[in-house]
């Protein structure tokens, strides 16, 4: 079905909770809080998605796009153990995170549009203008976010202080 392998079952089915539950912390949290039992779902599944991404993957990128990601959570999940302040480290783990998702987001939107439905997908090429269109729209909503977080964060803490 839809020309997918036990593997790749295996990386979807594993990866496929971090995206509910990354929207769900988005909507009640404004971010990714990796203390909390929806931030341990999402830290295992990404885990799970970037590292069987290495044994799916047909394109290129995909692997660069893997080890970002991978990279990232751990970064973000680390982020509080840094020798830095607490604000910063809250910073970077929030950021960590949000880019985390929308690398998550990226393949993912490829792969339903390439995919869907089974035998007649919506896209045949990474360069259809659809594909293109929906990668703006996460890049747009990547950039609208993060900058709504960072000053989320950023009134947080001068009303923490004052």
């Amino acid at each position: 079905m839809f020309g997918i392998s036990p593997l790749g079952w295996l990386h979807t089915l594993g990866s496929l909770p971090a995206i509910p539950v990354a929207f769900y912390m988005f909507a009640r949290h404004g971010r990714i809080v990796p203390r909390s039992i929806p931030g341990g779902v999402y830290f295992v599944s990404m885990l799970i998605g970037a590292a069987t991404v290495f044994f799916v993957a047909h394109q290129p990128v995909s692997y660069v796009i893997g080890l970002i990601t991978a990279l990232l959570v751990l970064a973000g999940y680390g982020a509080g153990l840094l020798p830095v302040s607490p604000r910063l480290a809250r910073y970077i783990e929030t950021v960590c995170l949000s880019l985390s998702v929308f690398l998550l987001m990226l393949p993912t939107v490829s792969e339903i549009l390439r995919r869907v439905p089974d035998g007649h997908p919506f896209v045949t090429s990474l360069d259809a203008p659809l594909l293109l269109g929906f990668q703006a729209g996460l890049l747009i909503l990547l950039v609208v976010g993060l900058s709504a977080q960072i000053v989320y964060l950023r009134r947080k803490w001068s009303a923490a202080r004052g």
